[in-house]
């Protein structure tokens, strides 16, 4: 086995901005980093422009796994990981998330007897119905290292008998990306003007879950309920390819005044978007933090969320789309409200914890937990 070096597995947006600030960090402590790229998103506005604004290598793997069913997506990523594994021979696999990119590298680090470190481990939304949910928790009881964002989090992993030594809380890698990108995104974004948008006068839309996209209700309610919004304020919906295509499948125009579809975004325009939006509306993990990061309320339009700290701190509310009156109303209500105050997320210095610690791991000189 080598020494000091770490295969990352990456293959979805939010993933790329994870990977942007641990990688940097990991650079300083002289750990070998092969970059694994599944290609879960791999439209250009999805990915390339991602990796060029976040600073992140070109990928050592390109596995070009993308569409699908679940199990055939899966499939064939696990297939891709355990080549690179075999090949690299690392001391540690490095996943993020709860996508499918994640579960197969964990599963094929797991049967080659790779040790497995899980950044945003512990988050739970108690809906296995939900893909993400099955992901996540299969992901944390085949890890040996678990880097838990917040105490919620932590507490999760405790109640289902992972041990202790496994877990370290560490904040969240997301609120370090934030902090990071959010001078260079006002310097060098042009989206407010490219879009003829003022701050504070618009809202701010993603939806990509499966929950929401392949049920034609829900897409309904949320397409007809932005829709109503818009005509009172300007709402912004970047549109993600899983949902452009849920869409016409389902005879779904998104043609209402004042409701703008655009292509999806670098990560430095969306970070410009969030932060100057009256409100941000979404079925994200991600943009609910990222939302919160820069003191904008949030709706999320599901059921149930994984970050619960969010809405018992004021700053988020659920909004299960069930109909259009039910969404409109959630926007509108939380118009102009805010939460409370707090360090929900770390201190900003989440990425540096978990370089070093896996650094230490991997036994490289001149790293500190």
């Amino acid at each position: 086995m080598g020494t000091g070096t770490i295969v990352t597995v990456v293959g979805a947006r939010p993933q790329f901005v994870k990977a942007g600030v641990v990688s940097r960090a990991l650079v300083e402590t002289g750990v070998r980093e092969v970059l694994v790229h599944t290609g879960q998103h791999f439209d250009a506005n999805m990915s390339d422009v991602f990796f060029h604004e976040l600073g992140l290598p070109v990928p050592d793997h390109h596995l070009g796994v993308s569409g699908g069913s679940h199990g055939v997506q899966t499939a064939r990523m696990l297939e891709g990981v355990e080549r690179v594994l075999q090949e690299v021979r690392p001391d540690w696999l490095l996943v993020y998330g709860d996508t499918n990119s994640t579960l197969a590298g964990a599963l094929a680090a797991a049967k080659l007897h790779v040790p497995v470190a899980h950044v945003e481990a512990g988050l739970r939304s108690f809906n296995r119905r939900m893909p993400e949910e099955v992901n996540r928790v299969l992901t944390d009881h085949t890890s040996e290292l678990l880097f838990a964002p917040t105490e919620v989090a932590e507490g999760h992993l405790a109640r289902e008998g992972i041990p202790a030594g496994r877990v370290h809380r560490v904040g969240d890698v997301m609120y370090d990306a934030a902090l990071h990108f959010a001078e260079r995104a006002e310097r060098e974004s042009t989206v407010l003007g490219d879009l003829g948008l003022e701050p504070g006068r618009y809202v701010l839309a993603t939806v990509h879950r499966a929950e929401n996209t392949d049920h034609p209700a829900r897409l309904r309610a949320i397409v007809e309920g932005l829709s109503r919004v818009a005509a009172e304020l300007p709402v912004i919906l970047p549109l993600h390819p899983r949902t452009r295509g849920a869409l016409r499948d389902q005879g779904l125009a998104v043609d209402a005044p004042g409701l703008r579809v655009v292509e999806p975004l670098g990560y430095l325009d969306m970070v410009r978007l969030e932060r100057d939006a009256a409100l941000v509306a979404t079925d994200s993990g991600g943009v609910q933090k990222e939302a919160y990061f820069f003191g904008v309320p949030c709706v999320t339009l599901r059921d149930e969320t994984e970050w619960v700290e969010l809405l018992e701190a004021g700053w988020n509310r659920l909004a299960p789309p069930t109909d259009a009156g039910a969404v409109a109303d959630a926007v509108r209500g939380a118009l102009g409200t805010r939460g409370r105050t707090g360090q929900l997320y770390g201190d900003g210095t989440a990425a540096v914890k978990v370089a070093h610690i896996l650094a230490r791991f991997c036994g490289a000189a001149g790293c500190a937990e």
